[in-house]
């Protein structure tokens, strides 16, 4: 029997994942008019995209040079939070947090200190330009959403 490398594991987990998304995406009931795109689409085709990246990645051969000999002296330099496992993790409970603010401070507000805080944390620091693309990709989004797909995102402290 074979030993599976990483990334067969973590793929295994994205297609477990996918499955279980694509099983809730399928209890969303859809509208008794009938309409061109329904609201379960848009779940259902990110759950068959991930589990379709799942197989990819699980059939992808690992190279020589993906798997490194030995830690990089110059990553073990780095202060704690800017190493790249830190990074990892940093990402994620700033995901995690922006789920919990979402609803209370609202879509807009949230989204914009979610890509100019990430941004800033991997390095870009021309703030200005940082803060223009956060609020110009965001107001699109939620003008999108809002005002030409019916999408209720939440106003939070904002009165939008």
């Amino acid at each position: 029997m074979t030993r599976l490398n990483s990334n067969q594991i973590i793929a295994l987990l994205l297609a477990l994942l996918a499955v279980g998304y694509l099983a809730m995406a399928w209890q969303i009931p859809t509208f008794p008019l009938p309409r061109p795109i329904d609201s379960d689409l848009f779940p259902k085709v990110l759950g068959f995209t991930l589990l379709g990246l799942a197989v990819l990645l699980f059939l992808e051969k690992p190279k020589a040079k993906d798997v490194p000999e030995a830690l990089d002296p110059e990553e073990q330099q780095q202060p704690l939070l800017l190493r790249p496992w830190s990074r990892v993790v940093v990402t994620a409970i700033t995901l995690a947090v922006y789920a919990v603010l979402l609803v209370p401070v609202g879509f807009v507000l949230t989204s914009v200190g979610l890509v100019y805080g990430l941004a800033a944390y991997y390095g870009y620091r021309r703030h200005w330009i940082n803060l223009a693309t956060a609020l110009g990709v965001v107001l699109a989004l939620y003008l999108t959403m809002t005002r030409v797909m019916g999408v209720y995102l939440p106003t939070g402290v904002l009165p939008i």
